[in-house]
């Protein structure tokens, strides 16, 4: 038994729906039925009368609650003397990214922070939109900058811009050399490459809602983890794929890049903190990022 198995528990319990607890944990609903059906096998007992709907406690499952909220609430209050501790000591600052983010502004925005605060302990972590809520709450990371939209309580969102998306495609595609930007219904013909696989939701999806959108399906359909292995399946022709316009500045042997003429083909960069935080270097990162976009002619928050 561990805290993973309990909070899971414990948020069912709560939504007494797994859907609702999956959406809740940003997590797929079959591995959290696994991760019940796991706590009842090492209880030796039924947790949940699954014949009741919605699904209600049994009486070990009560009991079990009772107990889980008090360890996780204990959890949460070692957490946040942990977090007090580190402030008292040298400032670090965690930062989440997805790794698209690469190739637009973070790196200049890391190097202008690092300028100005040069006794700050830097950490940076390559992590999905999704993991990023977790790492915060966590206290893993102090920063997450992803694409993803997410309601969560203890997390405040900052839209920083909605960036184009513009296409990959291999060299010798049929609309290479192409001078005007393309549409969506042009590609229907192609294979698409989408990533990440998971955890889902994610930018994957993004994209997909932007086909659905058009009312236009792929050929067929390539799941991949990174953007690195997606644009080298664009290389081998295997398939066309939807990137920020940022990715332009990766140049790949065999890939080429054209705009797209779609006014919803955007996605957000969102920069994420733990709600309330009161720490001055999340102010500070803002006016940076704010202060470059200033003099790039980008309008923050659009």
């Amino acid at each position: 038994m561990d805290l993973r198995q309990l909070r899971y528990f414990a948020t069912v319990a709560k939504e007494r729906n797994f859907t609702r607890a999956a959406e809740k944990l940003h997590i797929a609903q079959p591995p959290l039925s696994r991760a019940i059906q796991q706590l009842e096998e090492e209880c030796g007992v039924a947790l949940l009368d699954r014949t009741s709907r919605p699904p209600s406690l049994t009486n070990a499952g009560r009991l079990l609650l009772e107990q889980a909220t008090q360890v996780l609430e204990r959890m949460d209050e070692i957490q946040a003397m942990t977090v007090r501790l580190r402030g008292a000591e040298r400032t670090r600052l965690g930062i989440g990214f997805v790794a698209s983010t690469l190739y637009g502004y973070l790196p200049e925005v890391i190097r202008r922070y690092r300028s100005a605060r040069r006794e700050v302990e830097l950490h940076m972590h390559e992590l999905t939109s999704i993991e990023q809520v977790t790492a915060l709450k966590e206290g893993r990371i102090d920063i997450g900058f992803g694409r993803i939209p997410f309601t969560d309580a203890a997390i405040q969102r900052t839209l920083l811009r909605n960036e184009t998306l513009c296409v990959a495609l291999p060299l010798n595609h049929r609309l290479s050399s192409r001078v005007e930007n393309l549409t969506l219904p042009a590609l229907a013909r192609d294979a698409l490459v989408v990533y990440p696989k998971a955890p889902r939701p994610s930018y994957a999806d993004q994209v997909l809602a932007l086909y659905r959108d058009r009312n236009v399906k792929p050929e067929s359909l390539h799941e991949v983890r990174e953007l690195q292995t997606a644009l080298g399946l664009v290389a081998a022709e295997i398939g066309v794929c939807i990137v920020p316009a940022s990715v332009e500045r990766l140049r790949r042997d065999n890939v080429v890049y054209r705009r797209l003429d779609e006014p919803a083909a955007v996605s957000p960069v969102i920069m994420s903190t733990r709600k309330a935080d009161p720490s001055p270097e999340i102010g500070l990162m803002l006016r940076i990022i704010k202060e470059m976009y200033r003099k790039e002619g980008i309008a923050f928050g659009q």
